[in-house]
């Protein structure tokens, strides 16, 4: 990974962020929390789960680039995060709470898991992120440089989501 790739990857994960803010900003308090399925997730549910995602995955990038030996990953097939044929059950770590939250509270709370992942991916060296590893769920041992991507192709993944429930909500 370079240092253009690495800005690359970031400014792909800002459109999908800019994408999703603007596929919830005309709903209101309640809708984003109104369960429009058994079963699944609200859209605030989803928000919430973005955002624990990725402090997680800041706070995982800071702890291995400061305490972990290079060890790099071979690359995988991580654009199979978008497959949601496959549904993935997520860890508990990540797993949103079914307390009310306003659309307000989840763009701050997203604002700052962004801007957490971002000081940490500036400051990180291409070279570091690329031969520095930490296992994901489904495909193993994935470098800091994937991780980057996986960021933006989950959240790319669950706006689809939120893209079916808001139409399920306009439909009911």
């Amino acid at each position: 990974m370079d240092l253009g790739q690495k800005e690359s990857a970031m400014g792909n994960n800002r459109m999908i962020r800019e994408e999703l803010l603007q596929m919830v900003s005309d709903l209101s308090d309640e809708q984003l929390n109104e369960r429009v399925q058994e079963g699944s997730w609200t859209i605030a549910e989803v928000l919430e789960h973005l955002h624990l995602t990725e402090k997680f995955v800041a706070e995982m990038m800071a702890d291995v680039l400061v305490k972990e030996e290079r060890r790099p990953a071979e690359e995988k097939p991580i654009h199979l995060v978008l497959d949601r044929s496959q549904k993935v059950e997520a860890p508990s770590l990540v797993a949103p709470s079914e307390v009310f939250k306003t659309l307000d509270e989840m763009k701050e709370k997203l604002l700052q898991s962004r801007q957490t992942l971002t000081k940490i991916v500036e400051a990180a060296s291409p070279d570091d992120l690329q031969q520095r590893s930490y296992p994901h769920p489904v495909f193993g041992r994935i470098s800091l440089a994937q991780w980057i991507a996986v960021v933006g192709l989950h959240e790319k993944r669950h706006l689809e989501q939120i893209r079916e429930l808001k139409e399920k909500l306009e439909n009911s």
